[in-house]
């Protein structure tokens, strides 16, 4: 034992010597700003000694000399310094969806902001939190969440939100699970998001490679009124809709956005359209239903989603026609924000109601999903993290929820660094139940970061939870993210524009 002691002790100090003279180098480099040399010198007295631990136990001297504890930040003084994001632009990259904040102390937090949305929703914010200390999360939450609102226009003060968790995590040294109040689960069930095939054969080998090759044991899929469009008499209004707003299938594929009319399909919500489903169009939908379910079997749970723009009527009529196959849940039958229907919905099927991905926060002056909850309008509630204000927000809906006996699943179509912000939240809220993965078939996607920690991000249909890594326990690989970014974007470029918007009076009150 006194040899394996000599052992350690000898690598320690080859260690200690190392990292002084490391942090005596920059101390004396000129270019070293006073905030950060005067961190390091603080990190220098934090060093443990090993000639300190003579007088111990030989029990707590492999203690003190292995435990994983850090020793080299100084979290009451931290302070933000920055703030940027990988690519400058809204060109449709993943790496302009990434933002990065820096502190006078050389660590940084990263962040995420939704698809589809506007990176200046972020960048907006550098002013209001440059010189407040990260670790203060939950202040620096309620200082701007004010500029955030439904939709994907709450992803900026999202984005800041788990950056500062990941920071925070850093400089204490442990996961961000851990701030959130522990964990109840070491993995995380996923759920794969199958995106609707024209031809069957195709969307059944989608599924069955879901379950044979990747191991999920949850799946979800469209089920909605495009997969019948082309099918005679299967519905009501629909050629009205093709030729005069857009239409139905260039709304579910995304190619309606830029027709620009205000009161195209895809815009209207789902009463406006007067779309129906004929008794055809119901068998034809019921058909769908029954070829997946004969080839995933009855154990596996099945979500569905995207149903198209139409009345709480037709829902409730597919809804019945389905119930037989027990789905795990109908997600966003009818727009949010309509409480009654969803309730009337609700009150009329045995297939649990599941709505939430465009969200902002619990409650407060912006509305939020307090209503869906205590109106017992939904069995499922299904924020996006990066919608929803953040880690913490997203885990106090949860808990209110719970609360009324309302499960928890979590939206997800983002990088890698808003998956593992959930993956947090998810460990630490008690009524989850599964997190969408929706790049299982992107072969890049997951290594735009490095996990820092023992374990793999994602094993079999579970992401494992970050035991052993402060912060959210990744890094970006930044050769996978530049490799990523528009020819001639400079990586994490500076953003002096958003330093100083000039004065401006942001209290909601007089």
């Amino acid at each position: 034992m006194k040899n394996i002691l000599k052992e350690i002790g000898e690598k320690t100090r080859k260690e200690e010597r190392a990292q002084r003279a490391a942090i005596d180098a920059e101390i004396a480099n000129p270019a070293t700003p006073n905030d950060r040399r005067n961190f390091l010198k603080k990190a220098a007295l934090g060093g443990i000694a090993l000639g300190g631990l003579v007088h111990l136990s030989i029990e707590d001297t492999i203690a003190q000399t292995t435990q994983k504890v850090s020793r080299a930040s100084s979290p009451s003084d931290l302070k933000i310094t920055d703030l940027r994001v990988a690519e400058k632009g809204n060109r449709g990259t993943m790496a302009n969806r990434i933002i990065r904040i820096d502190t006078n102390q050389g660590i940084y937090g990263i962040g995420d902001i939704r698809d589809g949305s506007d990176q200046r929703l972020a960048l907006f914010l550098k002013s209001k939190i440059v010189g407040l200390n990260p670790c203060n999360v939950e202040m620096i939450f309620k200082v701007i969440k004010q500029f955030g609102f439904h939709g994907r226009q709450g992803c900026g003060v999202s984005a800041v939100e788990m950056a500062c968790w990941d920071l925070c995590g850093k400089a204490l040294g442990v996961p961000v699970w851990q701030l959130l109040g522990g964990r109840y689960r070491d993995k995380i069930r996923l759920y794969a998001d199958t995106p609707e095939a024209r031809d069957p054969k195709v969307q059944m080998d989608m599924l069955k490679k879901r379950l044979t090759e990747q191991g999920f044991t949850w799946l979800k899929m469209d089920l909605g009124i495009h997969q019948i469009s082309n099918k005679e008499q299967g519905i009501v209004n629909y050629k009205y809709w093709d030729q005069n707003g857009g239409g139905i299938n260039n709304w579910y594929m995304g190619r309606g956005y830029a027709n620009g009319g205000y009161l195209d399909y895809w815009k209207l919500d789902h009463p406006f359209t007067q779309v129906q489903v004929t008794d055809k169009g119901i068998e034809e939908i019921v058909k769908v239903v029954e070829d997946v379910r004969n080839v995933v079997g009855t154990e596996v749970p099945l979500s569905v989603d995207h149903f198209g723009h139409m009345d709480m009527n037709q829902i409730i009529r597919i809804g019945r026609a389905v119930e037989k196959y027990r789905l795990a849940w109908l997600e966003d039958c009818v727009a949010w924000y309509y409480t009654d229907q969803l309730k009337s919905i609700k009150d009329a099927l045995e297939t649990p109601i599941c709505t939430g991905e465009d969200i902002y926060m619990l409650g407060g002056m912006l509305g939020g999903f307090k209503k869906l909850i205590d109106s017992q309008a939904v069995d499922i509630i299904h924020p996006d993290l990066v919608s929803a204000g953040g880690i913490l927000e997203t885990k106090k809906i949860g808990d209110y929820a719970e609360e009324a006996g309302i499960a928890m699943a979590l939206h997800a179509n983002s990088t890698p660094v808003a998956f593992m912000a959930n993956v947090h939240c998810a460990a630490a809220t008690e009524n989850f139940l599964a997190l969408e993965h929706h790049n299982t078939d992107n072969p890049w996607w997951e290594g735009l970061v490095k996990m820092t920690g023992s374990q793999p991000m994602i094993t079999k249909g579970f992401a494992n939870v970050p035991l052993d890594a402060p912060g959210l326990g990744i890094e970006l690989n930044d050769e996978n993210l530049k490799a990523r970014m528009t020819k001639g974007a400079v990586y994490f470029d500076a953003t002096p524009e958003w330093d100083n918007p000039g004065r401006t009076y942001d209290k909601l009150w007089i």
